[in-house]
Order: structure tokens, then sequence, then C-alpha cells
């Protein structure tokens, strides 16, 4: 680290131990603080220690519950601003609200926005995320921003399965640049299946573009919600002549329904990544979670010594 600044990592509430994990992998304690609530449910965050002049990454994922976790978060980069921290960053490896990106009817909020022009007037001078759910979000932010990808990772565990005749399948068609770049990384072919959304939380899967007769499936999205898209895509994909479906995303949402129907599905494994604390109602067998500390932490010690970021995917 070049920068003649302290670096301080603190964390919000939502993913506490990725945050510990971040900056034991830093080589740094996590800076003292505690968010409390007010008796009619406020947030309060109190800083334990002196920020000023510091460079400061603040960690926190906007998982559920995401109102909460995104306002503990506001008033955590209000505090270190009128504590006259050097810089301010939001480390957010969950970026919540980020499926409004964009109107698709009349009088549709575009939440993606709202939520960068909030942290960009609660002061914070740049922002890191992983895997965002578009990626033209990044254009939403004024100051600078990081966009991580969970693609390395998850193609590093792949290729311990050895699978020898497999094929990546996109569960969308907005999907296909994410799923060719871990094909890519796998050497296998690409599928696509093709989906319709009558409605929110609901997918119907319509075809199966591209040969997956006889191949293992690895079916890679980044995140999963309610698990619809991705049972249903597994199952026409077994009907399809598939000999197996593994799948895998960077955040595990996992609302609702998800757990039963990942339980109840032909999926042999799901891969997913720690942006988001698995619940123990959600953990089980199927589920395999891998560490993105690391990741993090060498993003932020490259922000902080005026490094590229772009290079860690190279």
């Amino acid at each position: 680290m070049t920068s003649n600044r302290e670096i301080k990592i603190f964390s919000g509430v939502s993913n506490t131990s990725l945050a510990e994990d971040v900056a034991e992998y830093i080589g740094i304690p996590l800076g003292l603080s505690e968010v409390t609530r007010f008796s009619d449910g406020e947030s309060a965050v109190s800083i334990g220690e002196s920020v000023r002049g510091k460079d400061v990454f603040i960690i926190q994922s906007l998982c559920n519950p995401v109102n909460d976790h995104l306002f503990e978060l506001l008033i955590f980069i209000d505090a270190l601003k009128r504590a006259s921290a050097g810089r301010i960053n939001a480390v957010i490896p969950y970026y919540g609200y980020a499926r409004q990106d964009r109107k698709m009817k009349a009088r549709d909020p575009i939440t993606a926005k709202l939520v960068a022009d909030l942290l960009s007037s609660a002061g914070a001078q740049r922002v890191m995320c992983m895997d965002l759910h578009a990626g033209q979000i990044q254009g939403f932010f004024d100051i600078p921003f990081d966009h991580l990808v969970g693609i390395p990772i998850l193609a590093r565990y792949l290729k311990q399965k050895e699978i020898q005749k497999g094929v990546v399948v996109s569960p969308d068609l907005g999907g296909v640049t994410r799923a060719r770049d871990l094909a890519g990384r796998l050497g296998m072919p690409l599928a696509i299946v093709d989906k319709r959304r009558p409605e929110p939380n609901v997918a119907e899967v319509m075809n199966i573009i591209g040969d997956v007769e006889g191949k293992e499936a690895i079916m890679i999205d980044d995140l999963i919600d309610t698990a619809g898209t991705i049972t249903l895509g597994a199952e026409e994909l077994l009907r399809r002549g598939a000999i197996s479906v593994y799948a895998c995303c960077t955040h595990p949402v996992l609302s609702g329904p998800a757990r039963e129907r990942i339980q109840n599905s032909a999926i042999r494994e799901l891969v997913v990544s720690d942006t988001i604390p698995l619940q123990n109602s959600l953990k089980m067998d199927k589920i395999t979670v891998l560490s993105v500390a690391s990741l993090i932490g060498d993003a932020i010690k490259r922000v902080h010594g005026e490094m590229s970021v772009s290079e860690l995917f190279e």
C-alpha cells in the first residue's frame, strides 16, 4: 500500500462475518462501531475511534431486511463524513434494489438509480460492489465505482469437479455475457434458457437454445431469489437430455419458497458466495458457500494503494 492515509475498515450489521474475514485478510482489526435502535425503530450509529483523515471502508450488504441495512449504511456514511474521514468508501457486496434498473412500464421507479443518489448525497466518495444485476448501474454513479466479478472464484471451484463433458447454461437471455465468461474459463460450450416472466418472481421456460444432451449442465446467475427460474431450468435441462445439473450464483438471496424448491429440485449442488450471509434455516447439504473475502480484500488494498482494480480479473 502506497497511500499516506491510514486505512480503516468498519462493518455494518448485515454481513459482519464477511467484514471480519476481509479485515483479517488485510491484516488489520475492524474499526470500533456500534449500531443500535431507538424504541421507535430508528437506527443509530456510533463510531468508537478517530477516523479524521483516514481512508475508511464501510462494508454493508443490502440484503434482507434491505431497507434497514440501506439506511444503516447511509447513517454510517453520514457519521464518517461528520467525523472528517479522509475518504469514505462504501463496500457493498450485494447491491439491493438493483433489479429495478429501468422503467418496464409507465410510472415505474428506477430504484437502482435512487440508491446511487442516496449514497452520493450521504457522502460516499467511492463505491465498490460485486456482480451487479445489470452492468449499466455503474453509470448511475457520479463518483468512482469499482465492479468486482465473482466468476473467477466460481470457476476455480468448478474446475475441481473435473467435469469431462459439460455445458454452461444461462437461465435467461440477460445473463449470456456472464455465462459466456464462465464457459470460456471452463472451456465448455454455452446454452441459454429462453424464458418469460408473466409477473415478478414467476418464470416460465419456453425453450433451450443450444445442445445439452448427454452433458453435465452448469447454470450460472448473478442471484437466486425464490429459486423458481433455476429449478424450472434444471427440470427442463434434464428433460432435454442433460445428465446432471449444477447451479451457481454470487448472491444467495433465497427468499420465500427458495429452500423447499432447491431441496426438492433436480439440482445436484448449488454453489454460492458469502456476499449475503446464509441463514441457518437455509443451510442444506446441496449448498456450498465460497468466500469472497480475499477478492474484496485485494480490491480494498488496490484502491487504498491507488492501483488498478481491473487487473485482478485479467
